[in-house]
C-alpha cells in the first residue's frame, strides 16, 4: 500500500499529560453544570424530588455513561481503521460504513416493521462490513492510497444515501423514525443501552490489544510486513472487521455519531500519542471526552427538557470545523498520484465532434420526450397524446437538462481552479453548503419562496467553496488536503440539513424531497430558471479562457505570467457557486455529474478549455436527462426521484475510472 498514516504534530509545551487533565476536566465541568442546570420537574416538592430521582438515575445518569462507551468505541473504531489502512482521514464516516448500516437499517424497516425486532446490531454490522468491502474493492488496485480510498467511500456513501432518503420517501409511514435516529440520539429511559453496548467495547478493546503488533508491523510497507511474518490479509480482515463492528454496534444502538471517529485519534495524535499502544489507549479516552462534552453542551443549551440538536449531528457540526483547524498540522500522506498520467487520444476535428454530441443530445431529448412505458406496454406518443403528455414531460427534461449542464460547468470550473482532477460541487462540499443554505432559509422564513431560497443557496455554496480554497490552498490544492476539507465542510453543512430533518416537521420533509431530487413538480419556472440560468451563467466561461488555462498551473506559475490569480479565482468561484446552487435547487445534491462530466469530455478526447467546457456540458445534461427518464419507467406507474438515478448511474462509471491510469492530470 502507497499510503502512510499522517501523524499530527504534537502540540509544543503540551503533550499527553495536558490532555489527560483538559479534556476529563472540560467533561467534569460540563457534566456538573448539566445536573445544576437541569429544569425543575414541575409539582408538589415530594412528587417532585422522587420524579428528579428517577429522571437523574434512569435517564441523565445512563445517558452519560452510553455517552462514554459510544465515544470510546467509535475512537477505538476510527483509531484501527487509520492504522489498518494507513490513511489518517479513514473513520466510519468516510468509508460509508456508517450510511451502509443506515441503509442496512432503513431497508430492513422499509420491507418490514417486524424486522425492527431483529438484533439491529446485526443488521447494521451487515451494511456496514458490505459498504466497506465495495470500498476496499474499488480502491485495491491502487494500493488502498488514502485518495482513492477516501473517494470510493465517498462515492459508496452517495449512493446509499440516494437509496435510504428513496426508501424514506417510498415508505415514508415506517422509515421517516430511521432518518430521525439516524441524526443520532443518545436519549435513554434505562440502562439496557448501556448494557448492551459496554461489553461489546469491553470486546472490542481487548482484541484491539491483542492486535497490537499486527497493527505496529501494518505501519510498514507490504514487503517488510510480510518479511516479519505477519499474514496480511487475515490481519487486516481481522482488524477492519473489528472496527466496523464496533462502529456498526454503536450506529444500531444510538445512530449514526458524524465525524467521532476521524476526530478522536487525530486530537490523540496532536497531543502526542505516537506508539500504537499509546493511540489504543488514548483515542477511545479522547472519543469519549468528545462525545460527552458535545452531549452535555446539547442538553445545557436546549430549551426545558429537550436537546438542541440530535448529538450526532453536534458532533458533525463541532467536528467539521476541527478537522479544518487539524489540516495544516497534519502531515501528508504519501502521493500515490503522483506519477504523471498517460497521454490521451486528442482529436483532430473536435468541432465537428462537439457538433455530432449536440445531435446526439438532441436526439436523446426527443426520445425521452416521446418514449415511455404505459399499462399496455411501450409507446411512443404522437399526435394528441403527445401534446397532452408535453406539460407534464418537457418541463422536467428541461430542468434535468439546465441542472446537469450547470453541475458539469461548475465541476469544470473547480478542476480548473484548483488543478485537481477530482474537484467538483458534490466532493468538496459545495453542494452540501447549499444545502446548508437552505435550511437556513428554511429555519428564518418557514416555507420561503424560491426568490429567498435562490441567494440563500448561493451564499451557501460560495461559502462552502470558498473554505474548502482557503483551507486547501496552503497543501497547494495536494488531493488528499482538498478531500479532508471537503469531507469536514460537508460533513458540517449536512449536520445543519440533518438537525431539521430530525425534527421531523414539514420542513423536514421539504429537505427530504430536495435530499431526493425529485423533478416530479417542475414547471414552468423551473424549466425558466434552468435555461436562463445555464445562458447567463455559462456565457462568461469562454472569454475567460486565459484564466481557465492558467490556473491549473498553480497559483506562483500563474502570477508569474502575470495573472490576478484572486481575482481570478473569486470570479469563478462565485460563477460555481452560483451554477451549483441553482442545480442543486432543481435537482438536489445527489448527483455526481459535477464530477465525472469534465472527465468523460477529456476522455472523449477534448482538451483545450473552450471545448472541454462544451462537451462537460453536453454530457452532463445528457446524463441527467437520462437519469430523469430513467427514473420515470424503472418501477412504472410509480417514479423515484431523479437524485437516484444521477448517483446510481454516475457512481458505476465513476467506479470504472477510479480503476484507470489517468484518473489524476
Amino acid at each position: 500500500m502507497h499510503g502512510t498514516v499522517s501523524h499530527a504534530r504534537p502540540a509544543r509545551g503540551a503533550g499527553i499529560p495536558f490532555a489527560a487533565v483538559a479534556l476529563p476536566a472540560l467533561c467534569i465541568a460540563a457534566f456538573v453544570l448539566l445536573i445544576a442546570t437541569r429544569p425543575q420537574v414541575p409539582g408538589d416538592a415530594a412528587q417532585a424530588a422522587t420524579l428528579d430521582g428517577i429522571l437523574l438515575w434512569n435517564s441523565i445518569m445512563p445517558r452519560a455513561v452510553l455517552t462514554l462507551i459510544a465515544g470510546a468505541a467509535l475512537g477505538l473504531s476510527g483509531a484501527l481503521l487509520q492504522q489498518v489502512l494507513r490513511n489518517p482521514i479513514a473513520d466510519a464516516s468516510t468509508l460509508g460504513i456508517a450510511s451502509g448500516a443506515e441503509l442496512a437499517m432503513t431497508a430492513a424497516l422499509s420491507v418490514s416493521p417486524l424486522l425492527i425486532g431483529f438484533p439491529r446490531e446485526i443488521v447494521a454490522f451487515g451494511g456496514g462490513l458490505g459498504a466497506v468491502a465495495i470500498v476496499l474493492a474499488l480502491s485495491w488496485r491502487r494500493g488502498l492510497d488514502p485518495v482513492t480510498v477516501a473517494l470510493s467511500g465517498m462515492i459508496v456513501s452517495m449512493i446509499t444515501a440516494a437509496l435510504s432518503v428513496t426508501l424514506i420517501l417510498a415508505r415514508g409511514e415506517y422509515a421517516m423514525s430511521i432518518y430521525i435516529w439516524g441524526a443520532g440520539s443518545l436519549s435513554q429511559q434505562d440502562w439496557s443501552g448501556v448494557l448492551s453496548l459496554g461489553p461489546r467495547l469491553i470486546l472490542g478493546f481487548a482484541a484491539a490489544m491483542l492486535l497490537v503488533r499486527p497493527l505496529r508491523i501494518l505501519t510498514l510497507d507490504d514487503t517488510s510486513a510480510r518479511s516479519l511474518g505477519l499474514a496480511l490479509h487475515s490481519a487486516r480482515f481481522a482488524i477492519l472487521a473489528l472496527a466496523v463492528w464496533l462502529a456498526a454496534s454503536v450506529t444500531a444502538e444510538v445512530g449514526v455519531i458524524g465525524f467521532l471517529g476521524l476526530a478522536a485519534p487525530a486530537i490523540a495524535r496532536l497531543f502526542g500519542a505516537r506508539s500504537t499502544a499509546t493511540l489504543m489507549i488514548s483515542a477511545p479516552i479522547t472519543g469519549a471526552g468528545l462525545l460527552l462534552f458535545t452531549d452535555c453542551l446539547m442538553q445545557i443549551l436546549g430549551p426545558g427538557f429537550t436537546d438542541l440538536a440530535p448529538t450526532g449531528t453536534a458532533t458533525a457540526l463541532l467536528g467539521g470545523p476541527l478537522l479544518l483547524f487539524l489540516l495544516p498540522r497534519l502531515h501528508s500522506v504519501s502521493s500515490a498520484g503522483a506519477e504523471p498520467a498517460p497521454s490521451l487520444r486528442r482529436l483532430t476535428k473536435p468541432l465537428a465532434v462537439l457538433a455530432a454530441l449536440c445531435v446526439a443530445i438532441l436526439l436523446l431529448f426527443v426520445t425521452f420526450l416521446a418514449l415511455g412505458p404505459a399499462d399496455d406496454g411501450w409507446h411512443v406518443a404522437t399526435g394528441p397524446l403527445f401534446t397532452d403528455l408535453l406539460p407534464f414531460r418537457l418541463p422536467r427534461l428541461i430542468v434535468a437538462a439546465g441542472a446537469g449542464g450547470m453541475l458539469a460547468a461548475a465541476g469544470f470550473i473547480m478542476q480548473r481552479v484548483t488543478g485537481n482532477p477530482i474537484a467538483s460541487p458534490e466532493v468538496l462540499g459545495i453542494s452540501s453548503g447549499a444545502g446548508a443554505g437552505l435550511t437556513v432559509a428554511l429555519f428564518l422564513f418557514g416555507f420561503p419562496p424560491p426568490v429567498v431560497m435562490l441567494p440563500a443557496m448561493a451564499l451557501g455554496a460560495l461559502a462552502a467553496f470558498a473554505a474548502m480554497i482557503a483551507m486547501s490552498a496552503r497543501a497547494q490544492f495536494s488531493p488528499e488536503r482538498m478531500l479532508l476539507a471537503g469531507v469536514g465542510i460537508g460533513a458540517f453543512a449536512m449536520a445543519i440539513v440533518t438537525m431539521v430533518l430530525a425534527q421531523g416537521d414539514m420542513r423536514g420533509y421539504v429537505l427530504l424531497t430536495w435530499l431526493s431530487g425529485s423533478t416530479n413538480r417542475a414547471g414552468a419556472f423551473e424549466a425558466w430558471t434552468a435555461v436562463i440560468s445555464l445562458l447567463v451563467l455559462v456565457a462568461p466561461l469562454p472569454f475567460l479562457g486565459r484564466w481557465l488555462t492558467m490556473l491549473p498551473l498553480g497559483g506562483n506559475s500563474s502570477r508569474a505570467l502575470g495573472l490576478r490569480v484572486g481575482t481570478s479565482r473569486l470570479a469563478l468561484a462565485t460563477l460555481a457557486a452560483l451554477m451549483t446552487a441553482i442545480a442543486s435547487f432543481l435537482v438536489g445534491p445527489l448527483s455526481l455529474t459535477g464530477l465525472i462530466a469534465p472527465h468523460l469530455a477529456r476522455l472523449a478526447g477534448f482538451h483545450r478549455p473552450g471545448q472541454q467546457l462544451a462537451a462537460s456540458v453536453l454530457f452532463g445534461a445528457g446524463v441527467l436527462m437520462t437519469a430523469d427518464w430513467l427514473s420515470r419507467i424503472v418501477i412504472y406507474p410509480y417514479q423515484v426521484p431523479v437524485g437516484l438515478f444521477a448517483a446510481l448511474i454516475g457512481g458505476p462509471y465513476l467506479i470504472w475510472l477510479l480503476s484507470r491510469k489517468d484518473i489524476r492530470q
